[in-house]
């Protein structure tokens, strides 16, 4: 699907989500998927458990002795698998991830350092920890059902089913072993990285910059709110929730800061228009601080991030402009998506249509000094980079109205100056100045 198809249907205001941020918040952490695998863990043992002890009972209330011998026999059997695979799981969970952490740590040196958190928010990364995890404490949970009575009168459970379980556990961990070691190498991989950048951005344009533009003026502004939390960078607001507070008070907010913005104890965050400001702990927990900035609700935050993937590699320590080039054909394609986007003010209604939160994002202009800005400067002595920067302002020049050409004209015009000032020989200034898509193939 194209930019135009993935965002059309959005188009236009719409009422705010009444879905809170909790969940991307999740998404930025490694410990809440393992210790929901550890809880399930214990769940599914105490089912097994209570499903193996219900079948050694039936049995022995229809007096079938001998496949209760049975099952004890084979329990027994399955009892040195069992063990094995408690001693052995923890050793491989250590190897698997000590070699995965130095993965990270080598794409992180070559590409940036935000690269780390494509890892922390794989779905497959914390998929194959909580699955380790959970069957480790599975495996040692099942060894405490075995009992020393091998009586088919006397015993009470036999771990046949969580035998069973725990050997369909470990088949099910190497599955995601695989692709676990599959999504670490491509982490790795420059055009897997900047397809990910790219597709984070594409959700979160789908999620939260359809609003309508900005045009409706607001009342007078009548006071502010300081942030009392930590210092840090705004990494999202709850959007419904300052709806719903500014429609009961019947006032309109600004918010200050735009989202990626740091900010600090006492500094004002939202401005309150038309009344008095809502009682502080209605907008408690409203706003979000943190110490990195996340997809959420972040618009830049993307082209930030493969700016700096190309600017590394352009420096001369790397020198390795073809990753440039990668990382220009999703900045244009990112740019591409948003031409005919409001930008720079949006405003989010209540139920009645009557505007409660107006929010800064970035306007058309920031963006495009922001892809295009750094690249360009560092991309003066390699002709590969400047064709193919000057094909992506092309493009774009084809697709933006009238009112939006000059950042891009601006750009252009500054990289031909640069190449005529840098560039000594005519041939190659005018092979530098040839727009490719490719760059140079």
């Amino acid at each position: 699907m194209g930019n135009v198809g993935q965002l059309a249907r959005l188009w236009g205001p719409r009422r705010p989500r009444a879905r809170s941020s909790v969940r991307e918040h999740l998404r930025d952490t490694f410990w809440f998927a393992p210790t929901v695998g550890l809880v399930g863990a214990v769940l599914l043992w105490l089912g097994a458990f209570a499903v193996d002890a219900e079948i050694v009972s039936r049995l022995q209330r229809a007096g079938a002795f001998d496949e209760v011998g049975e099952l004890v026999s084979i329990a027994e059997d399955a009892r040195t698998i069992v063990t094995t695979i408690s001693s052995a799981m923890m050793t491989f969970i250590g190897v698997v991830f000590s070699i995965s952490l130095v993965a990270v740590q080598m794409a992180s040196g070559q590409l940036t350092p935000r690269v780390v958190r494509i890892f922390v928010r794989s779905r497959i990364s914390k998929a194959t920890l909580s699955v380790f995890l959970a069957t480790f404490l599975f495996s040692l949970l099942v060894l405490t059902s075995y009992e020393s009575e091998t009586d088919a009168r006397q015993v009470t459970s036999v771990p046949v089913v969580q035998s069973l379980l725990t050997m369909a556990l470990v088949a099910l961990s190497l599955l995601l072993f695989i692709g676990y070691v599959s999504a670490t190498l491509r982490l790795m991989q420059v055009g897997p990285v900047v397809d990910r950048i790219t597709h984070e951005t594409f959700r979160m344009l789908v999620r939260h910059v359809a609003e309508g533009p900005g045009g409706e003026p607001l009342p007078a502004e009548s006071a502010r709110i300081a942030h009392q939390g930590r210092a840090g960078v705004l990494l999202d607001v709850h959007v419904a929730r300052l709806v719903r507070a500014a429609r009961r008070q019947g006032v309109v907010l600004r918010l200050i800061p735009r989202i990626g913005d740091f900010v600090m104890p006492g500094t004002p965050v939202l401005a309150v228009h038309g009344g008095a400001a809502p009682s502080p702990r209605v907008l408690r927990h409203a706003v979000s601080v943190g110490v990195e900035r996340t997809f959420h609700q972040d618009l830049g935050l993307g082209l930030r991030q493969l700016s700096d993937i190309a600017l590394r590699a352009l420096s001369p320590a790397v020198n390795d402009p073809t990753t440039a080039v990668q990382c220009l054909d999703r900045i244009v394609q990112i740019l591409a998506a948003v031409v005919h986007r409001p930008l720079g003010t949006v405003q989010h209604r209540d139920r009645r249509g009557a505007v409660r939160l107006s929010q800064d994002v970035p306007g058309w202009t920031d963006l495009v000094d922001l892809a295009l800005a750094e690249i360009r400067e560092s991309s003066v002595r390699s002709p590969q980079v400047t064709r193919r920067l000057l094909a992506g302002i092309e493009d774009l020049l084809l697709l933006v109205p009238a009112e939006r050409r000059e950042p891009l004209e601006r750009h252009r015009t500054l990289l031909l100056q640069a190449v005529e000032h840098t560039v000594p020989s005519a041939a190659d200034r005018r092979f530098a100045s040839f727009p490719d898509r490719q760059g140079i193939g």
